[in-house]
C-alpha cells in the first residue's frame, strides 16, 4: 500500500489527518539461529516487506488502533489505567510497547494509530517485532522520547518478553531498526555492537514459506531457552556465548540429553556465524554453503525445531542448487520459513523445483519471495 492510501484510510477512520508514518521492516536471519538470546552472534538483513504505522496525538490519554489486515476489529486502552492483555492478539502488541514504556517512566500521550503490514505472518519473518519497533516509533515521535533506534529495539524486545510472553533475544527488533540497504548486519548481542556486512550484487536472497501451521511456537520456543540457560549454569558460565566444545564435552556428564545438544547447536552456530560473515564478504558460495548446511543439520538434530516440510524444502533446493547455492531454515522454526542464497540464474531453478516436488509431497503451497537487503525504521512527515 502506498502512503497516499495509508493516510485517506487514517483520514476515513478518525477524520483528521496523520502527522507521520513509522515504518519498520521485517527480517531473514542468513545464519546464526537461537544465538541471540544466548548473548551470541547473529546475521540477518531487514526486507523490503514493511510494516508502516499511521499516527496522530489525540487530546486524552487514550490509545486507538485500527489495522487494514483486520478490518473488522479495532482495539483501545487508556494510557492512565493499568495496561492488561486485550481481546484482540494483533492489538496486544501495541499495548505490549505501551506498557514498557510506561514501566520505565515515560510519559505518554495519546494517539490514534492505523496499521498497514505486507511482512508475512506465520513465516518467521519477524512480522511481530516490526510490529513492535514501528509503535515504538511512533510513541517516540508523538511524546518526543529521544529514543535511539538501539533503544526501540531493545523496548520492543521487552514488550514480547514481559508482555507477550515470548523470551526472544535482541536479533529481530535490532535488525528492523537498524538494517541497511544492500547490507546484511553482524550483531554481538552481548556487546549489541553492530558490523555491515556489504550483499555481493550478483547474490540473492529468495525466501520460501513452508506456510506449515505453525503450533504450541512459543511453548517450545520458551523451553529451548531454559535449556540453554540451565546449560550454561552448569557450565558454569553466565551465558552459552562464553562456552567452547571442549568445555561443553567435559561437562556432558552433568547435562541432560537436551541441555547438552541445544549448547552443542548454540556453541556451534557462533563459530558458523563469524566464518559466514568473511564468506559473504568475499562472495564465497563454497563456504556459504556448507556453513548454511551444517546450520540446518543442527538445526534440526541438535535444537530439533525443523518440521519435516521445511526440511524438505532445504532437501529440494538443495538438490536443484547442488553447490551453487546456500540454504536452510530461518527463524523461529516448527515451521516457517527457509532461505536460499544464490545467483541470478538460478531463481528460476529453485522455483521449479518447488512447483514439481513441494506440493505433492507435504500437501501444502509454498510462497516464494525474492528479497533485497533494505533499510531499517525510519518516520515519514
Amino acid at each position: 500500500m502506498n502512503l497516499d492510501a495509508l493516510s485517506k484510510g487514517f483520514k476515513a477512520i478518525f477524520d483528521c489527518e496523520p502527522t507521520g508514518i513509522a515504518s519498520s521492516p521485517g527480517r531473514v536471519n542468513l545464519i546464526g539461529e537461537f544465538t541471540d538470546y544466548n548473548d551470541g552472534y547473529v546475521l540477518p538483513c531487514a526486507l523490503e516487506f514493511t510494516t508502516q504505522v499511521a499516527f496522530a496525538q489525540r487530546g486524552d490519554d487514550l490509545i486507538v488502533v485500527h489495522s487494514f489486515q483486520y478490518p473488522n476489529e479495532q482495539d483501545s486502552f487508556n494510557l492512565a489505567d493499568e495496561i492488561t492483555q486485550g481481546d484482540s492478539q494483533w492489538g496486544n502488541y501495541i499495548r505490549a510497547v505501551a506498557f514498557v514504556l510506561k514501566r520505565s517512566g515515560k510519559k505518554l500521550k495519546g494517539m490514534n494509530l492505523l496499521i498497514e503490514s505486507n511482512v508475512p505472518q506465520g513465516a518467521g519473518l519477524s512480522s511481530s517485532a516490526a510490529l513492535e519497533v514501528a509503535v515504538g516509533g511512533a510513541f517516540n515521535h508523538v511524546s518526543d522520547l529521544g529514543l535511539s533506534k538501539q533503544g526501540l529495539a531493545l523496548f520492543g524486545q521487552q514488550a514480547e518478553n514481559d508482555f507477550m510472553d515470548c523470551q526472544c533475544g535482541i536479533m529481530d527488533q535490532l535488525i528492523s531498526a537498524k538494517g541497511q540497504k544492500n547490507n546484511a548486519l553482524l550483531i554481538d548481542c552481548e556487546s549489541l555492537e553492530t558490523k555491515s556486512v556489504s550483499i555481493p550484487e550478483d547474490l540473492n536472497l529468495v525466501i520460501i514459506n513452508s506456510n506449515y501451521p505453525r503450533k504450541l511456537v512459543d511453548s517450545e520456543y520458551n523451553q529451548r531457552r531454559i535449556d540453554c540457560e540451565q546449560a550454561a549454569k552448569k557450565l558454569g558460565i553466565k551465558t552459552l556465548r562464553h562456552g567452547t566444545i571442549e568445555m561443553l564435552n567435559v561437562a556432558k556428564p552433568d547435562l541432560t540429553s537436551n541441555e547438552y545438544k541445544r549448547a552443542h547447536h548454540v556453541i556451534s552456530e557462533n563459530s558458523r556465524v563469524i566464518k559466514a560473515t568473511e564468506a559473504l564478504k568475499n562472495n564465497d558460495m563454497a563456504s556459504l554453503c556448507a556453513l548454511m548446511a551444517a546450520s540446518h543439520y543442527s538445526l534440526k538434530h541438535d535444537f530439533e525445531v525443523t518440521v519435516p516440510a521445511t526440511d524438505g524444502l532445504v532437501e529440494i533446493c538443495k538438490g536443484a542448487l547442488q553447490s551453487r547455492g546456500a540454504v536452510r531454515m530461518t527463524g523461529g522454526g516448527f515451521g516457517g520459513a527457509i532461505v536460499c542464497l544464490c545467483r541470478d540464474d538460478d531463481i528460476k531453478l529453485i522455483k521449479q523445483a518447488v512447483e514439481d516436488n513441494y506440493t505433492q509431497n507435504f500437501n501444502l503451497e509454498a510462497s516464494i519471495f525474492v528479497c533485497k537487503a533494505a533499510d531499517g525504521f525510519l518516520i515519514m512527515e
